[in-house]
């Protein structure tokens, strides 16, 4: 029974360990220098597809996002118009136009609720930085634009900044 466990347990182990970065394993955040990103800042690196929040004195908590795919990304200099938690989510007309039979609205805490447990909106169209109803896709290039987080990283972020942070995104 003794070497039956053994065996299981590495077997578990190295499945583990042979998972590919994307499949949404954690990536805990973590407090990284970074001088170019001030205070209270948010700096979204697309190509990195990382997040940074400024903590000042040259140190910020970076986290792993999905962002937008192929000809869906933006740049420039926005600020966060709104928190919700467990919000509603209602596609936009380019993912109708897509998606024709997608359903015109998800009430917040269902299980199929692409926003997960919080967003903050965005003041530039229709993007937000939000959780996910799947955490694999966490690490690619996976969306209309918006920037996906873990359900525990978006609750984390969404608890330290407030309405009027500045959201900074770059390639």
């Amino acid at each position: 029974m003794f070497r039956l466990y053994r065996v299981v347990s590495l077997f578990a182990l190295l499945i583990a360990l042979a998972l590919p970065v994307g499949t949404g394993q954690a990536f805990a955040a973590k407090v990284v220098t970074a001088k170019n990103v001030p205070l209270g800042t948010i700096l979204i690196r697309t190509k990195q597809r990382r997040l940074y929040y400024g903590l000042g004195d040259g140190k910020a908590i970076v986290y792993r996002v999905g962002v937008g795919r192929a000809g869906k990304q933006w740049t420039g200099v926005t600020r966060i118009r709104r928190k919700a938690k467990r919000p509603a989510w209602a596609p936009t007309r380019q993912i109708i136009r897509d998606n024709p039979r997608v359903p015109r609205i998800i009430p917040g805490g269902s299980p199929r609720n692409p926003l997960g447990v919080a967003a903050l909106v965005l003041a530039k169209a229709n993007y937000a930085i939000h959780g996910t109803n799947r955490p694999g896709s966490i690490g690619g290039f996976v969306s209309y634009g918006c920037i996906r987080m873990h359900n525990r990283d978006i609750k984390d972020l969404y608890d330290r900044v407030g309405w009027g942070t500045k959201v900074v995104v770059t390639r």
